[in-house]
């Protein structure tokens, strides 16, 4: 993912796939010269966008940070839309079951505690402030969720939850993109990456997947599915919300703590 970059957020999952955030893109040429027209259709059958899918180690990044394996790409599409006005849709198929329940996170040992320790810390508190059916509780090892460093050309990296209920177990994170520090506009930051990333692991994908435009510029494409069957969450606005934690772009240092809209979303789910 660039400086302005593509990170993962809004709605709920359907597969096992691993959330990436590219730092920085192959040319558009390059990426469309790799990848079969069978691949293509099958993403978009998933409801994924096919503009610059990447072929990667063992599947395909689509939509800029969203990694599909390789076979998981025939299966089908099901699953609900919530709509959170307009221009924020949450797809819902898996989600995390045997509610109430304490969901355990932890870093590895391969991250910094002292730099990336008061980050994870703002991701529990975060979580936990919303009183969910879910809670976040850190431990050093042996977790539910794994917070583990990853190198390569992505911001960070997880997965949606299994067809059996439970979280995706691991996430990843390049700290050589993210940075380090100790100031609170840098922790906020991080805590917003890591809280995404967390979203895709309970089963939330981008809030704007309809519209990847509305937080990441360029043209405005839909090739998810259609809205047939939405859930409609009354009492949320008709327009557009520009600070969801689970856009799919995000700038550098920006925080995005949870908003009433997401906050809805997370309620109703959870």
């Amino acid at each position: 993912m660039r400086k302005n970059m593509r990170l993962s957020l809004a709605a709920i999952a359907f597969l096992m796939a691993a959330v990436s955030c590219t730092k920085t893109a192959a040319p558009e040429q390059e990426i469309k010269q790799e990848i079969s027209q069978d691949v293509i259709n099958s993403v978009k059958a998933l409801g994924f966008s096919t503009s610059n899918i990447i072929a990667d180690e063992g599947g395909y990044i689509v939509e800029g940070d969203i990694f599909i394996p390789a076979n998981e790409l025939n299966r089908s599409l099901n699953g609900a839309f919530l709509r959170v006005g307009d221009v924020e849709q949450y797809r819902t198929t898996n989600l995390v079951t045997g509610l109430p329940r304490t969901i355990t996170v932890a870093l590895s040992s391969r991250i910094s505690a002292s730099v990336y320790g008061p980050v994870l810390d703002e991701v529990v508190r975060r979580y936990n402030a919303e009183n969910l059916q879910i809670r976040l509780q850190r431990v050093s090892s042996g977790a539910n969720i794994t917070f583990d460093r990853a190198s390569g050309s992505y911001l960070a990296s997880a997965g949606f939850p299994t067809s059996s209920g439970n979280p995706y177990n691991l996430v990843k994170v390049n700290t050589n993109a993210i940075g380090s520090g100790t100031s609170t506009t840098f922790i906020n930051y991080a805590a917003t990456i890591f809280a995404h990333e967390l979203g895709h692991c309970i089963g939330f994908r981008h809030t704007d997947y309809m519209n990847r435009a509305y937080s990441c510029g360029g043209t405005a494409t839909n090739e998810g599915a259609s809205t047939v069957g939405a859930i409609l969450i009354p009492g949320t606005p008709s327009g557009p919300d520009p600070n969801s934690w689970m856009l799919a772009c995000i700038g550098t240092n920006v925080n995005r703590p949870f908003n009433a809209n997401d906050r809805v979303a997370l309620n109703y789910l959870y």
